[in-house]
């Protein structure tokens, strides 16, 4: 589930072997935990693939030899900071607690490591299954504990949806950086993940706002074939685990005849990318056109994104997982059209609730997104009138409007 939370400080454990010299009295006695807090960081900026011991052990300060000491290699600690940052998470739930102390203290471990917290919501599939196993067992233990505060505060209609959804816009904090004060923040998640628990997912039924959405391009070119066939593989089996040649092949071409077409398998990549933005920026332009005030812009917005990300999933699934791992040059204009889809929500979240500065509105926003991720996964991205309109009703609550 999407995904996304910080987690209790790793156990110290030993310093390495005591060699003779200075060196070895200022060698850190917690070296291990500082390591694997780098390591989040790192794997969570620049996704599992992209990121590499050398730059890990760079931010600790030590040489990759001295890393390999403590973790044999990169899938061992990728494995190792999964495993802490869901066990901060299972560490912080209070025992017995209501539901807004329950949420306040995820928010608060979450928001300590929100640097490194991001790790969870798109790298986690490279775990293997065993690992994946133990780490959602952790993690359905956190959401069984919010979903039975919520049933038994709130109401028992949708709790385990809500529990998820308002754990989705806790999460968001680590998929971003907007800068705010950190008890600022605390108090602005803690308020909109109340809102996502209290919504009522069945009240919106039948009530959504009419959406029009683009068409996604029917392929009826060569280079277009190969862009619809990568997608699907992309989002099944990561960007770093497709081949040229599965591409190829699900298209029914010769591996080399790509080539043709795409320079490389990262410019396939890019172009997914674009389109998913070009896409967006669609339904946002259309979305806006019929509001007649700010609120109810907010709502059509809402509407146009839950449509959006349930009809097109797979490609919106690879634009938010893969963008990270790209190159810098070719992430950059991708990372402006990303700003630009902010603003407009940032503009009209601020319109409909003139209270909020500008980072306050783009910290809710965000929040909004992260449940729309987690409550889609949690209903299988089924793409149902009724289930979008729950999770419309759910991402409205996070805004808080």
């Amino acid at each position: 589930m999407t995904d996304t939370y910080g987690l209790v400080p790793a156990p110290v454990c030993p310093s390495d072997p005591v060699t003779a010299g200075p060196a070895a009295a200022t060698r850190p006695h917690n070296r291990k935990q500082l390591i694997v807090e780098a390591a989040g960081q790192v794997f969570s900026e620049r996704g599992y693939h992209a990121a590499s011991m050398e730059e890990i052990a760079a931010r600790v300060g030590i040489s990759a030899a001295a890393l390999y000491r403590h973790f044999p290699n990169k899938y061992a600690l990728f494995a190792e900071c999964a495993d802490v940052m869901v066990d901060r998470l299972v560490a912080a739930l209070p025992p017995h607690a209501g539901l807004e102390d329950t949420l306040a203290a995820l928010i608060h471990v979450t928001v300590a490591h929100r640097s490194a917290g991001g790790l969870y919501r798109w790298e986690a599939r490279y775990l293997d299954h065993e690992d994946r196993r133990l780490l959602r067992g952790k993690f359905e233990h956190v959401v069984d504990q919010v979903s039975s505060s919520v049933r038994r505060e709130l109401g028992e209609k949708g709790d385990r949806l809500r529990a998820v959804a308002a754990l989705g816009a806790i999460g968001s904090i680590t998929m971003h950086h907007t800068s705010i004060a950190q008890r600022k923040i605390e108090d602005l998640l803690l308020a909109s993940a109340m809102k996502v628990a209290a919504a009522d997912p069945g009240a919106a039924a039948g009530s959504a706002v009419l959406v029009e959405l683009p068409v996604q391009p029917v392929p009826r070119t060569r280079r277009a074939e190969i862009l619809a066939a990568a997608v699907p593989l992309f989002a099944r089996d990561g960007f770093a685990n497709v081949t040229n040649g599965q591409i190829a092949q699900a298209v029914g071409l010769a591996p080399s005849a790509i080539y043709r077409h795409y320079p490389g398998k990262v410019d396939i990549l890019v172009a997914a990318c674009l389109q998913a933005a070009g896409l967006l920026a669609q339904a946002v332009d259309r979305s806006l056109h019929r509001s007649a005030d700010p609120r109810e812009a907010v709502v059509a917005l809402t509407a146009a994104y839950v449509a959006y990300s349930f009809e097109h999933n797979a490609l919106n699934s690879v634009a938010e997982a893969e963008i990270r791992g790209l190159p810098a040059d070719l992430r950059r204009p991708l990372i402006l059209a990303q700003r630009e889809h902010i603003a407009v929500w940032e503009q009209q979240l601020r319109q409909a609730r003139p209270d909020l500065d500008a980072r306050q509105a783009r910290l809710l926003v965000h929040a909004g997104f992260g449940v729309v991720v987690e409550a889609g996964r949690a209903l299988r991205w089924q793409d149902t009138p009724g289930n979008r309109d729950t999770v419309t009703a759910l991402v409205t609550g996070a805004l808080t409007i």
